[in-house]
């Protein structure tokens, strides 16, 4: 399959999952700056139409990534978290996490323990993920199209591949791979 076929089926994937299109809707209803879902809530729906599992399987949250510079704060950034989250009903309100990836290098090192430099771009933060298999993320489109970013390609997620980021190898790489592996044993583990 080439890589435009992955795409296209990615998208045909993602618009075959009600929560994730109505969180797609409503974001694109708030016109957020720059902004993506990005991981689970996207490449959890691959792994389970691929190993024929319910599209919500093991998808716990919306990962919400937008990019504002302008304001780093972490009060604007509550602004648009309190913002987003009364566009939403239960349980999607809960389930729907934003951040600012403008600001991520501010607090990163202190929770994760790994420096993190700033980022340029929501898109940027998705080379830095933990395995190329989550860095993805979907935009929809004023045309009902969707953006997809994939900075690695989607050669591992659609092969059910897992393996390192080759470009920022991490601490956590074993615990995360452990925690997909046991949801989606069908994964190939890569160390």
């Amino acid at each position: 399959m080439s890589e435009a076929e992955r795409r296209q089926l990615l998208a045909d994937i993602v618009r075959a999952a009600p929560s994730l299109m109505q969180v797609l809707t409503v974001l694109r209803g708030l016109d957020l700056p720059d902004w993506l879902v990005m991981s689970g809530a996207v490449y959890q729906r691959v792994l389970n139409h691929l190993t024929g599992r319910a599209p919500d399987y093991g998808v716990r949250d919306y990962d919400v990534g937008y990019f504002d510079a302008a304001d780093v704060s972490y009060d604007a950034e509550d602004v648009v978290i309190r913002r987003v989250a009364m566009a939403f009903d239960e349980p999607l309100r809960s389930q729907v996490e934003v951040r600012n990836q403008a600001r991520v290098h501010i607090w990163f090192e202190d929770h994760f323990g790994e420096a993190y430099t700033p980022l340029s771009c929501a898109a940027e933060a998705l080379q830095r993920f933990v395995s190329p298999t989550f860095a993805v993320g979907v935009r929809l489109d004023a045309d009902g199209g969707f953006h997809i970013e994939a900075p690695f390609g989607l050669a591992d997620l659609f092969a059910l591949r897992l393996r390192p980021n080759p470009q920022r190898p991490t601490q956590n790489y074993a615990r995360t791979a452990a925690r997909v592996a046991a949801r989606w044993p069908e994964l190939t583990i890569e160390t």
